[in-house]
């Protein structure tokens, strides 16, 4: 019964957010939580190593539908990146929004690489990143966050929780399982991807497969059968996933259908990376290749004109 009520799409409520108040420190018994107060997100900045990371000078509160009240963090050494999505996906799910207190809220929830949690339970529960999973997406709905986005977010840290896989309420045996059904999802989608991409430009790409619903069409006809593969395989592979198989549906489906968008990115961002690298350590060199770079377009911009 209880796993049928998490699965309901939940109802927003922004009240269950409210203001943590403060933690104690030498001297000062710091402010007690109030549930009639709106919840204050005050940040402040820390930068070490070049690494930006912002530290909760007022607690959150949030009154979880299973757990109770959650407060966070539970020391001030808690830091956080805000919500943690890698540059690539900031277009589909930008550092801040209406999801950050939720966010912030699921970064205390769990442990990083190297750092515990940082939450108090009320009610003295322990939280594991499974439950911690599901809190933020219900946090998520709660602060007015899209049906579409909260669920893409919370299949990207459901993956994230699979392949990390600590704590979690699972045996070694279960925990293998859900890997190796998110790898073989991941290869799978890749590398029908890249066979797709051959099939649709005609090529012959080494160990490219013949991709049966794109075949010998027209370009229209095949870039459809490799968007509706691209939604129908990764479907029928989430089955692989067991209780998971929502969060394998969805990331499955946003891995197939923005395959080619995230490795065009990546591509920018990795050329951006390269410039920026060079215009630090030698600047004549970025001049002399920005000068290559224009003298070519224009070359090539009077060639197409004049032909």
């Amino acid at each position: 019964m209880q796993a049928r009520e998490r699965m309901r799409q939940v109802q927003p409520q922004v009240s269950r957010f409210y203001d943590g108040g403060t933690l104690p420190t030498a001297g000062d018994p710091g402010e007690p939580p109030d549930p009639a107060e709106e919840m204050r997100i005050v940040l402040e900045r820390h930068a070490e190593e070049g690494v930006e990371t912002f530290a909760l000078t007022r607690r959150l509160a949030y009154l979880d539908r299973h757990l109770g009240e959650l407060l966070v963090p539970a020391t001030p050494e808690f830091r956080t990146d805000l919500t943690s999505v890698p540059a690539l996906f900031t277009w589909l799910v930008p550092k801040t929004g209406a999801h950050l207190p939720a966010a912030l809220l699921h970064d205390a929830l769990v442990a990083g690489k190297d750092d515990p949690t940082s939450y108090v339970s009320t009610e003295g529960r322990e939280v594991d990143r499974v439950e911690a999973d599901r809190v933020f997406r219900d946090a998520m709905a709660d602060t007015g966050t899209g049906v579409v986005r909260r669920w893409i977010v919370w299949s990207a840290v459901t993956v994230a929780t699979i392949l990390v896989g600590r704590p979690v309420p699972w045996t070694p045996a279960q925990q293998w399982r859900y890997r190796v059904a998110a790898g073989v999802t991941i290869a799978a989608i890749v590398h029908l991807g890249y066979s797709a991409t051959a099939d649709l430009f005609d090529q012959s790409w080494p160990l490219a497969l013949d991709v049966p619903w794109m075949g010998d069409r027209s370009f229209l006809a095949e870039a459809a059968g490799g968007l509706s593969g691209a939604i129908v395989v990764p479907l029928a592979l989430s089955l692989l996933w067991g209780r998971f198989r929502m969060a394998g549906a969805i990331a499955g489906v946003m891995l197939a259908v923005l395959l080619h968008v995230t490795l065009g990115l990546a591509l920018i961002g990795a050329s951006y990376l390269a410039l920026e690298r060079l215009a630090r350590r030698a600047p004549a060199a970025a001049w002399a290749l920005a000068a290559v770079v224009v003298a070519g377009a224009l070359v090539t911009f009077v060639l197409v004109i004049l032909r």
